[in-house]
């Protein structure tokens, strides 16, 4: 299989890695083949760019052959060959043939491509760039460090589990949020606003993710879940099993589904802050709000679930939540009423009052996110 992703690798010619970065985005990833396209141009292929890089580090870190070592070398090695320290073709030649049948084709040959997609991260303008090599270098430690100590006992506590959060979806949020502002610098006023609420967006994304893949997640070895919500109802993580869960289990996934459902309410607040004129990117953060609305309402009709694919939304719901929004998109309030009546039977568990502190770094960031940032050089970013 990857002599044969490597042979449909160097047929792609370099010219062409817009088509490219077009053709691959469907294939590692359906919700953002519908919802990026939404974006005005001047951010489609930036979005674009910047997602399938994430995945790329997402795919070292869930490669289950490579050990705790590799993958933070690897992880490295990857950052260094975004920012142009190292050739990206040596790499990708290195790592490409040590990823296992349990990474998707598309996913290894996009490794394969990074070349190509780097052309594009070439193309872009110099906040952009820099937003992106951010996002991944404060990614790519965050996933390492939590990969050290994860395990089917879970994370120790709710706030670790923000923490985690912020690594793979909140820092995202950010990372948008910088090219939003870049896009549109009439928002950059609310930038501080805009940047925490953005980290609650990938919150609520990220929680419902993990919610969802829990069972998918446990059969790797793996849990995200916080010990202490679920130990304050007796229930030991590490005990779970599939199709065993009790009344106490139940308790606990309402409050996280409430809290998921918290941070997607400020998830819409973050979405009408953007300017009625740019529907397009009002969509683009709807669709996936919708989205995480309904796969939380499933999992609240059906707790005793023991796969994702029980609580998978329905491609008629999924074409219904678009076309409702299309409608609403540019109106505030029927944006408000259409998430109200979504999410109307869904728990509320109210947040931490630290959401709403005015904090840069803000305080879910991890314990060693410093070390993240402050290691940046500047001239990472300029000198792709």
């Amino acid at each position: 299989m990857s002599m044969f992703v490597s042979k449909r690798a160097a047929a792609v010619a370099p010219s062409h890695a817009s088509v490219y970065q077009e053709a691959i985005l469907p294939k590692v990833s359906r919700t953002f083949a519908l919802t990026i396209p939404q974006l005005p141009p001047a951010l489609r292929e930036a979005v674009a760019n910047a997602y399938l890089l994430c995945r790329i580090a997402d795919t070292i870190e869930d490669e289950p052959t490579l050990s705790i070592e590799e993958k933070g070398f690897y992880e490295n090695a990857f950052v260094d060959a975004v920012t142009g320290r190292t050739d990206p073709r040596p790499f990708a030649d290195e790592l490409g043939p040590k990823l296992s049948e349990a990474t998707s084709a598309s996913e290894r040959e996009l490794l394969l491509q990074l070349p190509l997609v780097l052309e594009i991260t070439h193309s872009l303008n110099p906040n952009q760039r820099a937003a992106i090599v951010d996002c991944l270098r404060v990614m790519s430690h965050g996933m390492h460090d939590f990969q050290r100590v994860v395990g089917l006992q879970g994370l120790a506590t709710l706030r670790d589990m923000d923490r985690y959060c912020y690594c793979v979806a909140g820092v995202v949020g950010e990372m948008l949020t910088r090219m939003l502002i870049d896009f549109e610098p009439s928002l950059a006023p609310q930038s501080k606003l805009l940047m925490r609420l953005a980290v609650s967006f990938g919150q609520g994304l990220q929680m419902t993710n993990i919610l969802k893949d829990q069972w998918e997640d446990r059969s790797h070895g793996v849990c995200w879940l916080p010990q202490d919500v679920f130990a304050r109802r007796g229930v030991q993580l590490q005990e779970l099993r599939p199709g065993e869960q009790d009344d106490n289990y139940a308790k606990a996934m309402i409050e996280l589904i409430g809290v998921a459902h918290s941070h997607l309410c400020r998830a819409v607040e973050y979405t009408l802050i953007v300017p009625a004129r740019h529907a397009g990117f009002r969509r683009f953060c709807l669709w996936s709000i919708g989205l995480a609305v309904l796969t939380l309402r499933n999992l609240q009709d059906r707790l005793d679930f023991s796969s994702g694919t029980q609580i998978k939304v329905s491609r008629t719901a999924v074409a219904q939540t678009m076309g409702l929004t299309r409608l609403t998109d540019r109106y505030d309030n029927g944006v408000r009423w259409l998430f109200a009546a979504a999410a109307r039977k869904l728990p509320l568990t109210p947040l931490s009052p630290e959401w709403d502190e005015p904090r840069d770094p803000p305080f879910v960031r991890p314990r060693r996110v410093a070390s993240y940032v402050n290691g940046i050089d500047a001239n990472d970013a300029r000198t792709l």
